[in-house]
Formats: structure tokens, C-alpha cells, sequence
């Protein structure tokens, strides 16, 4: 496949850019500083600002999907704006882990331990999905790594377990992921379409 990736320089952009590649798509990396994407055989690196939806658009048109792994100062609304204006069907979002639930059915964000000094910058991922969740012409996926998402090593597909809605913790109550196994799982979900308008998540 081709794929636009956009925040293709960051640390999850980065790590899905080099899973896509070690498979054999090719990639339209999208960053403000493309220098910082990896420079890999099948990458294609361009300057785009994700809030310019005219020019990124033009950038994507023709590429089979659009996984974003930007900051959530993009809205749901800017992100699908892009993606149908430059007709592509498929969008595959890298999420928060706030809006997943703990075992009592709880969301994260809401739960007494939350620290209160991270909410600002975590109810807009809360917010991106619950409006994600009502568009019904994208054929969109969001993929809410762990708990804690660090730069590790790749552990490879038989490491970590999927779920839905509810935070996958270890024996010990941990949730955890290194990046470039979280980007395993989401190149898993572009080749084998499993969560088509859901929200799922991994982590060991």
C-alpha cells in the first residue's frame, strides 16, 4: 500500500514509518521538519503543516490510507476535513489511553487517581474520539496505545495483547508498550482491518 503517515518525524510516526517500510509499503511521510523523518528506501519526506487542510490534502490525494500520529491540537473535525477532501477512504488515528476504561467500567480520566495536572492536555485525544465516533463515511480506526508508551525495543507481535475499550494491564496491574511495538499492532490493523469504526488498544 501507499500511506500517508503525518507527525511522521515524532516518536510513534517515526516507529510506524519503519514498520511500513520493513513490510514493503511506501510512504508519504508529512512533518514540519521532514529532515527528522527516517530516510529509508520507499520514504518520501514533505514539509506540511496539518492545519493547512488544503495543502495536506493535496499532498494525500491518491495514497491508500492516512494513519495520523500527531498531537491532538488537530481536531477531529481539521483531520477528516483533509482525508475527504482528498478522497481517501481509510483513516487510522494514533489515540490516548485516558479515554479507555478500567476494569469497573470507568474511564481513566474520570477515575480518582488521574493526576489532575495532565488533564488539560488529554481531554482533546477524549473529545477527537468522541467525535470520531460519529462519522460514518471515513472508514476510520483509533488505536490507544498503554498506559505508559516509552522508546524501547521491538519485541516483536507475539509481546503484547490486544483489547477494546478497557486498559490491558499486565499480572502486576502495569500497562506498558514501546513504540516500536505499537507501531507493529497499528501496521497490523492497515493490512488486516480488524477494527473498522472502533477504537482498540495494545500493550503487553
Amino acid at each position: 500500500m501507499h500511506v500517508a503517515v503525518l507527525g511522521a518525524s515524532g516518536k510513534g510516526g517515526s516507529e510506524i514509518v519503519k514498520e511500513l517500510v520493513a513490510r514493503g509499503h511506501t510512504v508519504l511521510g508529512i512533518a514540519r521538519k521532514p529532515e527528522a523523518i527516517p530516510a529509508l528506501d520507499g520514504v518520501t519526506a514533505k514539509a506540511g503543516d496539518v492545519h493547512d487542510t488544503d495543502a495536506i490534502a493535496g499532498l494525500i490525494k491518491g495514497v491508500d490510507a492516512v494513519i495520523s500520529a500527531v498531537h491532538f491540537d488537530l481536531t477531529c473535525d481539521e483531520l477528516l476535513s483533509t482525508v475527504k477532501q482528498a478522497g481517501v477512504e481509510r483513516l487510522l488515528v494514533m489515540g490516548g489511553a485516558a479515554s479507555l476504561k478500567n476494569a469497573d467500567g470507568v474511564k481513566l480520566y474520570d477515575t480518582p487517581g488521574f493526576p489532575e495536572e495532565i488533564k488539560p492536555f488529554v481531554k482533546p485525544a477524549i473529545t477527537f474520539l468522541e467525535e470520531l465516533r460519529q462519522e460514518k463515511d471515513v472508514d476510520w480506526t483509533f488505536f490507544s496505545p498503554a498506559m505508559v508508551i516509552f522508546v524501547g525495543e521491538r519485541l516483536g507481535p507475539d509481546s503484547f495483547r490486544l483489547g477494546g475499550d478497557e486498559l490491558v494491564v499486565d499480572a502486576e496491574g502495569n500497562s506498558r508498550i514501546s513504540y516500536a511495538d505499537y507501531a507493529i499492532a497499528m501496521v497490523d490493523e492497515l493490512e488486516q482491518h480488524k477494527h473498522s469504526r472502533s477504537r482498540f488498544t495494545a500493550a503487553y
